[in-house]
């Protein structure tokens, strides 16, 4: 059975996890705050942790930097991290605290099942809702692949 962690401050998230991924052969845990993680991790390893990017006391890319931190000096065991993102530009600080995967708000169930079975499978899983379309201005036309002008 996968057991997954969900940390966040805000009881709605966590039940709106748990919700989507919670069922045969999914445990879910809950920590009220990014605090509790580390140690959790330690006592326990959980297979996945999914922390909100915003918490009041320790946020999402705080927790995993921590994570990564005591993984170094293998005082706990590698475990993949999906990052809730309040918005699109956060992309650059879960990919900068080692994130495998992330999600943009507002969540859905299909998105939330379709990383935590990503990351549970140990695979990543980049979010690219909300991601910036490429506009051409005026006669523009994209170079052909391996050019190098585009």
């Amino acid at each position: 059975m996968a057991r997954v962690l969900v940390a966040s401050d805000a009881p709605s998230v966590r039940r709106e996890i748990a919700a989507a991924i919670e069922g045969p052969g999914v445990e879910v845990l809950e920590a009220p705050s990014g605090r509790h993680v580390a140690q959790i991790v330690r006592d326990d390893p959980p297979d996945l942790v999914v922390v909100d990017m915003q918490m009041g006391s320790m946020g999402g890319m705080a927790v995993c930097l921590e994570l990564r931190l005591e993984e170094s000096y293998l005082d706990v065991p590698h475990v993949p991290v999906l990052m809730l993102l309040d918005r699109r530009p956060d992309v650059f600080l879960a990919r900068r605290s080692e994130a495998e995967g992330w999600l943009v708000k507002p969540l859905d169930p299909l998105r939330v099942r379709r990383a935590t079975r990503r990351l549970l499978d140990g695979g990543t899983y980049h979010d690219e809702s909300y991601a910036p379309v490429p506009v051409l201005v005026g006669s523009e036309k994209p170079s052909p692949p391996g050019t190098g002008d585009g």
